[in-house]
């Protein structure tokens, strides 16, 4: 094994951050309550048909 090689461990956020933090808010008020849809137009991706990542 070398020791140089890099992990992918997948992490969901929502089980890193503890309720009644302000990072747990943070979270919440862009998931739930901001609006977002001015980026909607900047992530498509229609040129070469491939789909865009949600922001």
């Amino acid at each position: 094994m070398l020791h140089n090689q890099a992990k992918m461990i997948p992490l969901r956020f929502s089980d890193q951050i503890q309720p009644s933090t302000f990072e747990h808010k943070l979270n919440h008020v862009v998931d739930n309550d901001l609006d977002l849809s001015v980026f909607e137009s900047r992530y498509r991706n229609d040129y070469n048909g491939e789909p865009a990542y949600d922001p």
